[in-house]
């Protein structure tokens, strides 16, 4: 009888390695970065990065893009990135480990993206503030933007009526590592992530995936989704 457990074992060995799971994890954001920047993330030589992007994208996981010269590498799909969020979650609720806390972790508790998506503080807040208002209902595996919702959403500018790309799910429920409650994902979650961007309500920080809420950003989420931050 066929078996998934030999695929499910050599993801996991492939996200085991530390170089691997600190490329992997830089790649959260949804951006694309290119070999040279990955190795700096991962902390390993030139040539043991271009080992692992190699095996990273034979078994896609990552996806590979040429930009005149350079290669550029990022997630494959949403999927890979739910699994690496859902290795999180699982990772934060084994045995603490004593570390210093540090600035960054501080960072990204507040605000970060999760791939295309926001999480952290920032993310559940802003989920939890469509529910009250009535925008949205979430159950554990599944979303629905109410009708209500789709109206707000559209009077901010936010268009959801495209064919969405591939089987992209549509409004989803993403749990959060750092809230251990849902942020929003899918679509829905990823077109507020980039109107968020394009009003200069969150910059991105020049590494990591974690954002800066702006002062406009801190009044937006306020007056506009009844959110304070």
């Amino acid at each position: 009888m066929a078996t998934i457990v030999p695929q499910l074992a050599e993801i996991a060995q492939l996200a085991a390695d530390p170089g691997r799971a600190n490329i992997l994890s830089a790649l959260m954001d949804g951006r694309a970065l290119t070999a040279g920047e990955l190795a700096a993330v991962a902390g390993v030589t030139p040539q043991t990065t271009s080992s692992h992007l190699a095996k990273l994208v034979e078994r896609e996981l990552l996806t590979v893009e040429k930009r005149g010269p350079r290669r550029f590498y990022r997630l494959a799909t949403p999927l890979v990135a739910r699994m690496l969020e859902g290795m999180m979650n699982v990772a934060v609720t084994g045995p603490p480990r004593f570390r210093p806390p540090s600035k960054i972790d501080d960072q990204m508790r507040r605000a970060r993206t999760c791939y295309d998506h926001l999480a952290g503080e920032l993310g559940v807040t802003l989920t939890d503030s469509m529910i009250e208002r009535g925008h949205l209902t979430l159950e554990a595996d599944a979303g629905e933007l109410t009708a209500q919702g789709s109206t707000f959403l559209a009077g901010l500018g936010i268009d959801l009526n495209s064919p969405g790309r591939g089987r992209r799910a549509f409004c989803r429920p993403c749990l959060d590592w750092s809230e251990r409650r849902p942020h929003l994902a899918g679509r829905v979650g990823a077109s507020i992530a980039n109107l968020a961007f394009a009003r200069d309500w969150i910059r991105r920080r020049p590494q990591g995936r974690s954002v800066e809420i702006t002062e406009d950003g801190i009044a937006a989420f306020r007056d506009l989704f009844g959110a304070r931050i």
